[in-house]
């Protein structure tokens, strides 16, 4: 589930399979399509976190593709692929809805770079719609942001958490089952990513897990390199 799914349409069967490899390699999970009309169907019948699609191709170009998948889904990030450098199809691709570009041949190291920020924004701004919810169900736990109490299933009394306490919780719980990144945490939360903030919040994640020890259905859990999950098996 922390794995995102990238949608790449490219008809160079060379370099697309190439390209699927690297980003495999760098755990995404990548669905390669050779043209923008099965690139439009594999779109369809499956759920994806990320486009990635080639300008020039046969039967359906990635304009043209680009509107059509922004028809069915207007926030899905797109980033083109182009061996054109006309300031025209740059405007064009950013006016069907691109959230980059990038000219062949290109550093692959930068197009992870920009997958990874684009993913962080998108995530960022899903907590943000969110900032009016603040009662949340974590197993047999009752969890009220607002107020920073989490009632226990074991415990008469509320446990009254700490402000960052609060924040990290209620940050896990809207990820709930998902992966939440740790950079988001740490540049939302702690305003900072760097060793000694990241160290800080593993301190705080050992609290929560010592709060939350009383139900055996709730566990959060480390993603190496990655960031957390809060699992509820309830």
């Amino acid at each position: 589930m922390g794995s995102k799914k990238i949608l790449l349409v490219e008809d160079d069967p060379n370099f697309g399979t190439v390209l699927k490899d690297y980003l495999s390699l760098n755990d995404y999970n990548v669905t390669l399509a050779k043209d923008g009309i099965e690139g439009l169907i594999m779109f369809k019948n499956s759920d994806y976190d990320l486009c990635i699609l080639d300008v020039m191709m046969p039967r359906k170009d990635g304009f043209s593709l680009a509107q059509d998948i922004r028809v069915t889904n207007k926030e899905i990030p797109i980033i083109f692929l182009t061996a054109k450098t006309l300031k025209e199809d740059v405007l064009k691709g950013y006016a069907v809805g691109a959230d980059d570009y990038l000219n062949k041949p290109f550093d692959s190291e930068v197009l992870l770079h920009k997958i990874k920020a684009i993913l962080q924004r998108k995530e960022s701004d899903k907590t943000s719609e969110s900032d009016q919810i603040f009662e949340f169900t974590i197993g047999g736990f009752s969890f009220n942001s607002k107020l920073r109490y989490l009632s226990s299933p074991r415990e008469i009394e509320p446990i009254k958490l700490s402000p960052k306490e609060s924040k990290l919780l209620r940050m896990l719980a809207i990820h709930k089952n998902d992966l939440m990144p740790r950079e988001l945490a740490l540049t939302k939360i702690w305003r900072d990513d760097n060793y000694f903030t990241s160290r800080s919040m593993d301190v705080y994640i050992a609290k929560l897990r010592k709060y939350l020890k009383d139900d055996e259905n709730v566990e959060i859990l480390n993603i190496h390199g990655e960031g957390f999950r809060l699992i509820d098996k309830s």
